[in-house]
């Protein structure tokens, strides 16, 4: 049974690396910095009022989107919810492209008519983020039975936050993968609340998805969701268990949002002091003292440091340029007829 790994970090001899490895440890840690990057760039854009609408962030949750991106293969595929920006951006949709989308500039993912909920780039295997809390698990199943049918090898990766537990269809959709022995991964990204409600509050076992595995025959899966590494290991072997026939899994994440569930929200139904001590869990500062404890040049760092605000910056620039969409966009890809051709 694995559990939640709370290992201190221990000094490592410089040089010396395991594993995972510095080439990968790098990306790990370039991913986790775009990600927080890009969305406290989103959050100010929001405050100056070049997004519209409201978005939900994953500032704090950087290394569950990192750590599963990082150990995808092309031809993967990710389901999102609404709080879909970093795990489309870890896929390596540009940072452009997300802005934009949430600007509403033609520029955007989906030329700003699809806006923070609905992200999707079929090209880097997002197969969406979808608004309605639970809805997108049954799809993962149906894109991982689809492999499973024609003997492909990707695998289907759904995310999902600690509420949608206790939504019908999270329970249909792990019946349904353990039965056939889908190709597809579970990831509850636990960050403690719902929306404004403790998870706790209102669910019958203290953690929401690993101690409901057993009911579908699945391993506990509980691990520090805040720890790039850990989240890395667990999903290579999620992905090789998945890959070799041995069915789906079901792993929860403990982390934790920064900010409120969405632009709205103050977050001020959280206890004094929880935000202080999860900060001290902040997996951006956690990856980067360990990359110093594997070895890595400070300078190489800050290389991915200055690289990445730059990135970020440029893709600023480029969306505040970029044009509204135009008005003979409006009526296409909305409707479909409803006959046989869309089904070749």
């Amino acid at each position: 049974m694995a559990t939640v790994e709370s290992r201190a970090l221990k000094s490592v001899p410089a040089g010396i690396n395991d594993d995972i490895g510095e080439e990968t440890r790098l990306k790990l840690y370039r991913s986790q910095v775009l990600l927080r990057e890009a969305e406290q760039r989103a959050f100010d854009l929001f405050l100056q009022n070049l997004v519209k609408g409201t978005s939900h962030l994953s500032l704090g949750q950087e290394a569950v989107a990192a750590g599963f991106a990082t150990a995808m293969q092309p031809g993967d595929l990710s389901f999102c919810t609404y709080r879909g920006h970093a795990h489309t951006l870890a896929r390596g949709v540009p940072v452009e492209k997300v802005l934009g989308e949430l600007m509403q500039r033609d520029n955007g993912l989906m030329r700003g008519k699809g806006g923070s909920m609905h992200l999707t780039s079929s090209e880097h295997g997002v197969m969406g983020s979808y608004a309605i809390i639970g809805a997108h698990l049954p799809i993962a199943c149906g894109a991982a039975w689809r492999a499973q049918y024609k003997g492909a090898k990707d695998v289907s990766v759904c995310f999902f936050g600690d509420g949608t537990t206790n939504i019908g269809a999270f329970h249909e959709a792990l019946n349904f993968a353990a039965v056939w022995k889908l190709p597809v991964i579970f990831v509850c990204e636990n960050n403690l609340y719902m929306e404004y409600t403790p998870i706790s509050s209102v669910t019958a076992v203290a953690q929401p998805a690993a101690d409901r595995a057993a009911a579908y025959g699945l391993e506990r899966i509980l691990i520090d969701g805040n720890d790039a590494d850990i989240v890395y290991r667990t999903a290579q072997a999620a992905f090789a268990k998945a890959r070799a026939g041995g069915g789906p899994s079901l792993i929860e994440c403990l982390t934790y949002r920064h900010s409120g569930h969405s632009r709205a929200d103050p977050a001020k139904y959280r206890p004094d002091g929880e935000l202080e001590k999860w900060k001290e869990r902040d997996p951006v500062k956690i990856y980067r003292e360990r990359l110093k404890q594997f070895g890595v040049d400070d300078q190489a760092i800050v290389a991915i440091e200055s690289d990445v605000r730059k990135i970020v910056d440029d893709a600023t620039e480029a969306c505040k340029a970029a044009p509204m969409p135009s008005l003979d966009i409006l009526t296409t890809d909305v409707y479909a007829d409803g006959g046989f051709a869309w089904r070749n």
